[in-house]
């Protein structure tokens, strides 16, 4: 029996099959980079008769950015230049073009595609795959470092009452004064208490702030009259729709008049005591780059009788009095630092006797204009000024009206980090009570300066002129000068130690002048 010939069990279709596949998965597996794959799929999906590796081939420019084409994470074939890719690759992820393209695929009739992100990994976060992050530019923009706060500006934690805040203040003082009139000197030492407190509202929406402060004298050896005076106001601001800010105001002031003020009785023992009686209310709207505000102001004053050194007393009735100002100001906003204003007023007096006793008719009206600039540039300066005119008429006959221009200006400058300058100007028309004289215009420029010497040391400056002058002649034009200092030494938060010297000089066309000295130490306590 003839022996059946031994034939392979592969064939030569089998080995044929066999060999394109294994070319096919070592293609795939050692490929360069995703390019070749999508060269490859390309070729498969077009209906290619055979499988080759020239088919899938990517060409090559031999540069070195051939070789930095690819992150290590994709199968890079020469990782000599990875340490060192160009800025361009390690924003975007792709190679940069170097004369040819490279990692570009070339197969014949196939279309060039870019690797998608999913491909090359493009879709991490930038900063992720950066080897090393951007170093922010020297102009960019950082939130201004908060300053810090030094013990003299530290604010009490204060004391709650229900939704209120209230933080109270005494300061317990011993002074001495000289005061020079003429031919006469007085010097007196005496016992200050002077108190101040705020009561704030911790309320969502609209506020309610009462402002209180006293003073109380006692002498304790020589002679001269003491100075009480008592303030109390308070603001209860309303926040509307519709950008509109609405104030309801109210307040009594009590003082001792001056002796050198121009209406005090000559020779007095005691000056009359003035007490003030004050109310008002005003409403402002945002319309946009146009601003507007009206308000309404009351006051009524009363003043006690004056008392002689013979202990005869001096009625003052006849100067009682109530007064009455409607405002409104329309502003036009030419930037948020910058916003020209024009301001029109108009008031009343009338005094509850139709006559004083020197049979003068003194209630009358007034009438004012002011335009001017509102300035805010942040903490260097704000505040505003303002140039206008005003005039005052009576219902006597006999008594002169009165016109004056006005300049008016309260402005906070910051020259320096720890130094705050106040300026204010004002200029305003005040009755009298001399026979035959209508008023006098009055024009106060005062200025305060504080620094912050060291973190628990500050030093004031006060300095200020008024000028009173009399526009109808008859009485002597006067101008008062003062000038004063201090030092207030933070010891805590809760206890400061001040001193004070001052110096006030009035000067008078006619008849003497007058000089007064004050300095004093005391200790302040804060809650």
């Amino acid at each position: 029996m003839a022996k059946e010939n031994e034939t392979s069990s592969l064939t030569p279709l089998r080995a044929t099959r066999f060999a394109v596949s294994s070319i096919v998965l070592c293609a795939v597996f050692l490929s360069p980079g995703p390019g070749f794959a999508q060269s490859t799929q390309s070729s498969i999906s077009s209906g290619t008769s055979g499988y080759s590796s020239a088919s899938g081939s990517q060409s090559y420019s031999g540069s070195s950015n051939a070789q930095q084409s690819f992150p290590a994470g994709n199968g890079a074939v020469d990782g000599s230049d990875i340490a060192n890719p160009s800025n361009d690759e390690l924003i975007s992820g792709t190679p940069s073009n170097s004369g040819q393209q490279a990692g570009t695929s070339t197969t014949t009739g196939a279309t060039n595609q870019d690797p998608s992100d999913e491909t090359t990994g493009s879709i991490l976060d930038e900063e992720i795959r950066r080897l090393n992050t951007r170093e922010p530019a020297v102009d960019d923009r950082r939130a201004p470092r908060k300053l810090e706060e030094t013990l003299s500006a530290q604010e009490t934690a204060g004391i709650h009452v229900g939704t209120f805040v209230l933080r109270p203040s005494v300061t317990q003082s011993i002074n001495t004064e000289t005061t020079k009139d003429g031919s006469t000197k007085e010097t007196r030492a005496f016992l200050e208490t002077d108190a101040y407190a705020t009561l704030t509202s911790d309320w969502a929406l609209h506020q309610l702030l009462i402002t209180s402060q006293g003073t109380w004298q006692q002498n304790i050896s020589g002679s001269g009259e003491e100075q009480p005076a008592f303030d109390i106001d308070g603001d209860l601001r309303l926040d509307l729709p519709d950008d509109t800010v609405a104030h309801i105001k109210g307040g009594y002031r009590f003082y001792r008049e001056d002796t050198d003020d121009p209406d005090a009785i000559a020779d007095a023992e005691q000056q009359s005591d003035v007490q003030e009686f004050s109310a008002g209310a005003s409403v402002e709207r945002d319309f946009g780059i146009l601003r507007g505000t009206a308000a309404l102001d009351l006051t009524r004053t009363i003043y006690s009788d004056a008392v002689l050194s013979n202990g005869t007393r001096v009625s003052l009735s006849d100067r009682n009095q109530t007064s009455g100002t409607l405002r409104t100001r329309v502003g036009y906003e030419l930037s948020p630092a910058l916003i020209p204003f024009i301001e029109a007023s108009i008031g009343t007096t009338v005094y509850d006797e139709t006559r004083d006793s020197a049979g003068f008719a003194r209630s009358g009206d007034s009438y004012g204009v002011i335009a001017g600039v509102e300035i805010d540039l942040g903490e260097k300066l704000k505040g505003e000024v303002g140039l206008g005119y005003e005039t005052a008429t009576f219902d006597d006959s006999r008594l002169d009206s009165i016109d004056t221009a006005t300049v008016d200006a309260n402005l906070l400058w910051s020259p320096l980090r720890g130094t705050d300058v106040r300026f204010d100007l004002s200029t305003s028309i005040q009755p009298s009570t001399t026979a035959g004289q209508s008023g006098y215009i009055s024009h106060v420029l005062t200025t305060a300066i504080t620094h912050q010497l060291r973190d628990n040391l500050q030093a004031t400056v006060l300095g200020g002129v008024t000028l009173r002058d009399y526009p109808s002649g008859g009485s002597s034009d006067e101008t008062v000068y003062t000038a004063s200092g201090g030092l207030t030494w933070n010891i805590n938060r809760y206890l400061d130690f001040t001193s004070t010297l001052g110096y006030e000089l009035t000067t008078r066309d006619v008849g003497a002048d007058s000089q007064q000295w004050r300095a004093g130490v005391g200790l302040k306590l804060k809650r």
